[in-house]
């Protein structure tokens, strides 16, 4: 087993990554732990990758990886561009990559992804226990001179804490990339309750044929306030506890 306080490095994974509004607003948002808050529109956010080639990592060997969560709110990535985001489930291919990740708190599923390109069009699929699960049809082009890098910020709970880590990445993402379908083929598995609404609505995203990433050596602690005595709970107003907006994080 790895140790789980080592970082490890992945290069030039296949990526799709992206994001939607989802059809059941209330259920995303009861998969939030207290302490985080999801974004007023309850985003969810995909990333499917597979890493072809054990050359390609420093120790996990070659995978496939699928990752789902809620987008946050007030816990962005450092420099503000990319919102924080708690990880609902996490489905992998290798023991070894999920007993790294379960002894991080990620919420592990053992599966597989793949991502097939034909001319411009892209099919991403992952599957539990050899049963599809989700179905992403894209429209891709190619790989151009724009680089796309920056920091995520995940959350997962470990002991009863919530922990942050911050992922560095560097993506070379193609050009025209659109979301064409995105399909939830299983209403029976937990996953369903993540589905993109109808009409599909896209947040952000990219394909990229060559992206890479770390997963930093430590997690920090993310520090819940604790409750305010009852004699000094101020009341709601009623209007405002009815109309679901967040009261912060």
């Amino acid at each position: 087993m790895l140790d789980p306080a080592a970082p490890q490095l992945v290069v030039n994974s296949r990526t799709l990554y992206f994001s939607w509004l989802p059809a059941d607003p209330d259920a995303v948002a009861a998969m939030v732990p207290p302490g985080l808050c999801p974004r007023p529109d309850r985003q969810v956010f995909l990333n499917q990758y597979v890493v072809d080639d054990e050359t390609q990592t420093s120790g996990f060997g070659a995978y496939s990886l699928t990752y789902l969560g809620v987008s946050l709110l007030g816990v962005d990535a450092p420099g503000g561009l990319n919102p924080g985001g708690w990880w609902t489930h996490y489905v992998a291919s290798s023991r070894r990559v999920r007993e790294y990740a379960a002894a991080r708190g990620a919420p592990v599923l053992a599966g597989r992804t793949k991502i097939e390109a034909n001319g411009e069009g892209l099919l991403s699929e992952t599957e539990i226990d050899g049963t599809p699960l989700i179905r992403a049809r894209c429209h891709v082009g190619e790989t151009g001179h724009v680089i796309s890098s920056g920091h995520h910020r995940y959350f997962t709970r470990r002991d009863g804490q919530l922990l942050s880590s911050v992922y560095p990445f560097v993506a070379e993402p193609v050009a025209p990339f659109e979301i064409e379908s995105v399909e939830f083929l299983q209403p029976s598995h937990p996953l369903y309750a993540l589905r993109p609404a109808n009409p599909l609505t896209i947040g952000f995203g990219y394909y990229s044929p060559r992206s890479s990433f770390a997963y930093p050596g430590g997690l920090s602690v993310h520090a819940v306030a604790a409750p305010e005595p009852a004699h000094l709970v101020h009341q709601v107003p009623a209007s405002l506890a009815r109309s679901g907006l967040p009261s912060g994080s």
